[in-house]
Formats: C-alpha cells, sequence, structure tokens
C-alpha cells in the first residue's frame, strides 16, 4: 500500500472534524490552503501522512493511525 492509498482510505475513515483538523494542520503549517494540503497527501509520491504533522495533532492522530492500521490489517 503506497502512502497515498493509506492516506486516502485514512481520511476516509475519520469524520469530518477529525480530517478538517489534519488538513487545518497542514495547512497552516506549510502556509497552503487545506484544499492544497488534501492535494498534497493524496498525490502518488506522498510522504506519510505524518510526516506532514506537527505539534499535539501530531501525537493525536498518531493514535488513530496506528488503530487504523491494525484494524485494516485484520479486514
Amino acid at each position: 500500500m503506497t502512502n497515498s492509498t493509506f492516506t486516502i482510505a485514512f481520511l476516509n475513515s475519520t469524520d469530518l472534524k477529525t480530517k478538517n483538523e489534519i488538513l487545518s494542520n497542514i495547512a497552516d503549517h506549510y502556509g497552503i490552503t487545506n484544499e492544497e494540503a488534501y492535494e498534497e497527501v493524496i498525490d502518488e509520491e506522498a510522504e506519510s501522512l505524518m510526516d506532514y504533522l506537527t505539534g499535539s495533532t501530531r501525537s493525536a492522530i498518531s493514535v488513530l493511525v496506528q488503530r487504523f492500521k491494525l484494524k485494516y490489517a485484520t479486514n
């Protein structure tokens, strides 16, 4: 699974509030819009989602990513 495939699946599995928090964190950090942040993280050559996140959002999303990986692996 590529980083972009994982990120798409992960973002689709979260609620809108969480998705917006993730994209806002990335957008604020890089000085871009949420839409541009989304395009960046789902790009074919994107890094791991965690590489884009900063601060407390990164810590919180890390927990969700690990849970998602466990759930995804068992499906």
